[in-house]
């Protein structure tokens, strides 16, 4: 038997039962979840008779679109004004300084303890501001919002009360809403991805008592919580994920509240949420890699472990994804020169039933996130979602394996347009440069694997390379498309 084709049929066959595994996972967290949502709905706390000091901390970073909405959105807060103090943590280098502090003076003349914290640097990025930030304050809790973030009015009513029933509560941790969901289809494919990690996988992990994580904003600290996890540290660009599991590794216990949301806005461009991606994926990776052994040497429960590492190794699917696509072209003519693979491929299409249960985790989410949808939509929707996120895999990728090595890399932040879109661009994360190039050429190749199918009649693999050139193709197009904006 040819060694060179047996050894590319295992190892797409090993990347095969990794996707089972993950589509499992997926399955499990959508049971959990149909089961919370099944259960009574938890009522919320009464409300204190004395409200604790909230510091309402808004990290930014050059975002003159968005800097007085969100300064102004905080400073809507049905709080006890003499209970409630409001940082605008600006590390910014462009007008967002003047504009910010012109908001902060307007708001401080009517009273509010606002006030406008600026350091000498911008060491460690986000996670460097927060902490700062928290030398300049006395609040019991934190609640944090970035820069695109529109919290409502009641947010902090609605949040509070849990934590003052359970001492040992140290995140309160809301759904985010969408303010520009149907500004573009690329708005629309993240909504539907971002809708099923808070409609599905929070609530799940919450229900049966797995490990969650603080996503960042749109969420409350009890401060002591923070310090007795040791604070924010800056060697993952994932602050949050990172805090998430030193404090449920050390006892606090966290909630999770869908029926609370605070509305944000997506990323409308292709570099924007590259950026964002690479962030997400490459800090995951580098929060695995700290925290995975102290969490298996822990005394927690066997399926807790077990979720922990799901969750944090969450990202490497597309490691798992991008392997399999390269190896998927070669394989279309290993498929029609040797038959004695024949049983093998026959057995791999059954593995291919492992997809199942995603398509039913995103169904679900996409039901809950708007009960009005029309099932015959989703078939479609679900499909250009799944290409599109193939055609993510290379970026992803990268971030994931960098973060694996353990390679430092700067903290890029998403910048937001404000406005849905209207506001002329003023930020760019990244132009046209070699993974771009990199991705319009495997729109090819996989456009050579999908013709190499036909012409042998075999469609086994045609599903598979139809969304990967897709995929490919329209990342690419749109990121050069949004770099010449």
């Amino acid at each position: 038997m040819p060694l060179l084709p047996l050894l590319l049929v295992v190892l797409y066959g090993l990347c095969l039962v990794f996707i089972i595994c993950f589509s499992m996972g997926q399955w499990q967290l959508t049971r959990l979840a149909r089961r919370a949502y099944a259960g009574p709905p938890t009522p919320l706390p009464p409300a204190p008779s004395s409200w604790p000091k909230v510091t309402v901390q808004l990290p930014l970073y050059n975002e003159q679109n968005v800097v007085e909405r969100v300064i102004d959105a905080t400073a809507a807060l049905e709080y006890p004004a003499d209970r409630l103090h409001i940082q605008v943590l600006d590390d910014s280098t462009d007008a967002t300084v003047g504009l910010a502090a012109a908001r902060v003076a307007h708001h401080t003349a009517r009273g509010l303890h606002i006030t406008h914290v600026r350091r000498p640097g911008r060491e460690g990025y986000k996670a460097g501001a927060l902490r700062h930030g928290l030398t300049e304050t006395d609040g019991e809790y934190i609640a944090i919002f970035d820069a695109d973030f529109v919290p409502t009015p009641d947010f902090l009513r609605r949040t509070m009360p849990f934590f003052l029933q359970d001492e040992r509560v140290g995140v309160v941790q809301t759904r985010w809403g969408h303010l520009n969901q149907d500004e573009s289809l690329l708005t629309r494919l993240q909504a539907f991805g971002l809708d099923a990690h808070f409609l599905i996988e929070q609530v799940g992990r919450t229900f049966a008592g797995f490990f969650i994580n603080f996503n960042g904003t749109g969420g409350v600290w009890r401060r002591s919580c923070i310090d007795d996890a040791g604070g924010w540290h800056t060697d993952t660009l994932t602050e949050d994920l990172d805090l998430s599991y030193r404090a449920q590794l050390r006892g606090w216990r966290f909630v999770y509240r869908p029926e609370i949301v605070a509305p944000a806005e997506l990323p409308a461009v292709m570099d924007a949420l590259k950026s964002q991606q690479f962030r997400w994926t490459k800090g995951a990776a580098e929060t695995a890699r700290k925290h995975l052994g102290t969490m298996w040497r822990s005394s927690l429960p066997l399926a807790t472990k077990l979720q922990a590492t799901f969750h944090l190794l969450n990202s490497s699917v597309y490691v798992v994804i991008m392997l399999m696509a390269l190896l998927s072209v070669p394989l279309v003519f290993v498929r029609a020169d040797y038959r004695e693979f024949q049983l093998v491929f026959q057995l791999a299409s059954v593995f291919l039933l492992g997809f199942v249960p995603l398509i039913y985790y995103y169904y679900t989410a996409w039901r809950l996130a708007q009960p009005t949808n029309k099932a015959q939509l989703y078939p479609g929707f679900f499909l250009l979602f799944l290409s599109v996120s193939m055609g993510l895999a290379l970026h992803n990728a990268r971030a994931v394996l960098l973060g694996w090595m353990g390679q430092r890399t700067p903290f890029v932040r998403t910048p937001k347009t404000g406005n849905k879109g209207r506001t002329k661009r003023r930020y760019r994360t990244g132009g046209v440069g070699l993974l771009v190039v990199l991705e319009g050429v495997l729109a090819v190749y996989f456009a050579f694997g999908l013709g190499a199918g036909i012409y042998f009649g075999d469609a086994g693999l045609l599903p598979f390379h139809t969304l990967l050139t897709f995929g490919f193709a329209a990342v690419c197009y749109y990121s050069v498309r949004h770099s010449q904006q």
